[in-house]
């Protein structure tokens, strides 16, 4: 079951990135969505305190708050709320914590419109969907979470490398590449 009647439909997009918000929003929008857009969480919070959402579409990366606390902050002011994370760093653990946390779903990036649509009605897992013919290299893994141990320690390499467990110059290193290709 996809959204296939979403006229006036209210739909929150939450992203940093501010091309991949207006494309998300921009083609919502042309299926018959009303559509207003945040890019950090607390941004977020504000719109839905107006006008709670039907629908969000939240990036597990925003500045200062992170997808996970503004899904339960959303669902805290409408529990009816349906929002998917969508996150270029997918991992299990964040699938799973999103879950629990009332997401409806977990995509990672690249996600087309379809499997967007799709994610917003699934009712509840699907065995019969098929894998990603595209999953994230092992490489993009490490380098969403050593991104996201950086930012737990407010970008302080010493802190980081002594929780990952690895020399610091050996993380300055990693740093200094540009992020893994899916």
């Amino acid at each position: 079951m996809v959204v296939t009647d979403a006229e006036g439909t209210s739909a929150l997009v939450v992203d940093d990135d501010a091309v991949f918000r207006r494309v998300l929003a921009s083609a919502l929008t042309c299926r018959g969505f009303s559509v207003v857009t945040a890019e950090s969480a607390e941004d977020a919070v504000a719109l839905a305190r107006l006008q709670t959402p039907e629908y969000a579409v939240v990036n597990l990366n925003l500045p200062g708050d992170s997808g996970l606390i503004l899904i339960r902050n959303l669902l805290a002011l409408n529990p009816a709320t349906r929002a998917i994370v969508l996150t270029g760093y997918a991992s299990i653990t964040t699938a799973v914590e999103a879950i629990k946390l009332g997401a409806v779903n977990d995509l990672a990036k690249p996600a087309d419109m379809d499997q967007v649509l799709a994610a917003f009605t699934t009712p509840e897992g699907n065995c019969e969907v098929p894998v990603n013919d595209r999953p994230l290299s092992v490489n993009r893994l490490e380098w969403g979470h050593i991104q996201r141990i950086l930012r737990e320690n407010d970008g302080n390499i010493s802190a980081t490398a002594r929780q990952l467990r690895m020399h610091r110059r050996t993380l300055q290193r990693k740093l200094h590449k540009r992020p893994a290709k899916f």
